[in-house]
């Protein structure tokens, strides 16, 4: 013992003079050295809720002080920082920051749209799916999903396969989907969606395209037989065959023509299967389904119903196409048209977006093809289409067929725009009962003059879809 010491600390009084204060702080440190035991010496258990960290406690008496924390030191055995983590939480490597959840606080797990096998979340990545990602939608709902800006509902069930993020396309399995099955197998037992960003990969597409709706085997760029628990390449007794050129049809999705075409194919005389695919021709997006079987055809319904497109710009497929925005008054996606000659009034403005002066802009205005067009080597929509001039009304043709004439009818009305400028034209026009129920695009158009030679320039276009009603 040094002799700056003098007085023993392991003696029962020897060495152990004082002050009576002194003997009494020293037997009540003794009786509390006494009460610990190992169990309180072991690590505490992370805390369940935030602790709030104590203030020190000062004592008044300097002299006492020191002497104490000597005698804690040397009869406990305790360390500063043990004390300190007898209160503190654990460091964020072990837990992590912030309180933990309580009865109060429902964990992530608890959520019934949470799920334990996703990783990524639903409504990302906004550019693509993440590699290594497999999302498994929560049970009793859709979960939302957002793919190069084309947001839509995943159904209960279905699954996002690990796929190639910078690819165009995105795979959704359905519940039946063999164990195992990945982006590869989303023919026969998924949907596809696909969505071009840029002019340059819908240039460098095979499959699908909207030129893909009107081909006799637009359902498929590799013949092979997608038969909904025998997908096999073709083989010997296969004969790829489709029963018909394939039903074409349109209808309204994002208040926006969607067109579809739905092929019937035979694979040989036991084996066949359907192929569905839809088309959005303005923005560049498909939705296909190649033998899916009947029983999804719901749940694929509902991916078609919840596709919402008002985030995504527009693909510029060729040079100067959003120079004019153009705006319809008077005609709403979804309306009801009568085909008893009713006349229907529509105004369309055509604003110049760019900083350079158009010298002439050509407006547009029609009705394109629909399955109610009558007419069987043409189909044409009847009814008769009037563009105000001045205060006339001068007669147009309404319905397109093959050729472009209809488009040297508004050489007449062209007019400039400055860089903001904006110029509105009114329409009216009216169907006949030739014109029978369907999903009718009527279309705007702003171009450079049309002489009918070469191609149609669009700097501007905008499509309505309607539905007539048979009066």
């Amino acid at each position: 013992m040094s002799k700056k010491h003098p007085r023993s600390l392991e003696g029962d009084d020897d060495g152990q003079g004082g002050t009576p204060m002194e003997r009494l702080l020293r037997e009540a440190l003794e009786a509390r050295a006494g009460q610990i035991s190992a169990h309180d010496l072991r690590p505490a258990a992370p805390p369940s809720r935030r602790v709030r960290r104590l203030r020190p406690v000062y004592v008044a008496a300097v002299p006492l002080f020191g002497l104490a924390a000597a005698l804690a030191v040397s009869v406990l055995g305790f360390r500063g920082d043990s004390a300190a983590q007898r209160h503190d939480a654990p460091p964020a490597a072990t837990v992590p920051a912030g309180p933990s959840p309580s009865a109060q606080e429902p964990t992530a797990a608890a959520s019934p749209s949470a799920s334990t096998t996703s990783t990524v979340s639903p409504l990302a990545p906004p550019d693509g799916v993440a590699a290594s990602s497999t999302m498994t939608p929560g049970s009793g709902a859709a979960v939302p999903y957002n793919f190069r800006g084309v947001k839509f509902r995943i159904p209960n069930g279905w699954t996002v396969p690990e796929q190639d993020a910078s690819s165009s396309t995105l795979c959704v399995l359905s519940p039946g989907a063999p164990a195992g099955a990945g982006a590869k197998d989303c023919a026969p037992y998924g949907v596809s969606l696909t969505a071009y960003n840029t002019a340059a990969e819908v240039q460098g597409a095979g499959w699908p395209t909207m030129g893909s709706l009107d081909s006799d085997a637009g359902w498929s760029a590799q013949p092979n037989c997608p038969v909904w628990g025998n997908p096999h390449a073709i083989g010997k007794g296969d004969s790829l065959k489709p029963a018909d050129t394939g039903v074409r049809t349109k209808d309204i999705v994002a208040s926006k023509t969607i067109s579809k075409t739905q092929w019937q194919v035979s694979c040989n005389s036991r084996e066949s299967f359907t192929a569905q695919l839809w088309g959005l021709a303005d923005d560049q997006v498909f939705v296909a389904a190649v033998g899916l079987k009947p029983e999804y055809q719901a749940d694929l319904v509902s991916i078609l119903d919840t596709l919402d497109l008002s985030g995504r710009p527009a693909p510029a497929l060729k040079a100067h196409q959003n120079d004019i925005a153009i705006t319809v008054e008077g005609l709403n996606p979804g309306q009801s048209i009568p085909n008893d000659g009713t006349t229907v009034q529509v105004s369309v403005t055509y604003r110049n977006t760019t900083q350079a002066n158009c010298p002439s802009v050509q407006p547009l205005f029609f009705a394109e093809w629909y399955a109610g067009s009558p007419g069987t080597v043409v189909p044409i929509t009847n009814g008769s289409l009037e563009r105000l001039d001045g205060t006339a009304w001068k007669p147009l043709g309404l319905g397109v067929g093959g050729g472009m004439d209809y488009a040297t009818q508004g050489k007449d009305a062209a007019f400039p725009l400055a860089p903001g400028q904006s110029r509105t034209v009114k329409y009216r026009f009216k169907l006949t009962r030739d014109d029978a129920a369907g999903v009718l695009p009527m279309t705007a158009q702003a171009v450079l003059p049309y002489d009918g030679n070469g191609e149609l320039t669009v700097i501007g276009q905008k499509s309505t879809p309607v539905r007539v009603v048979v009066k």
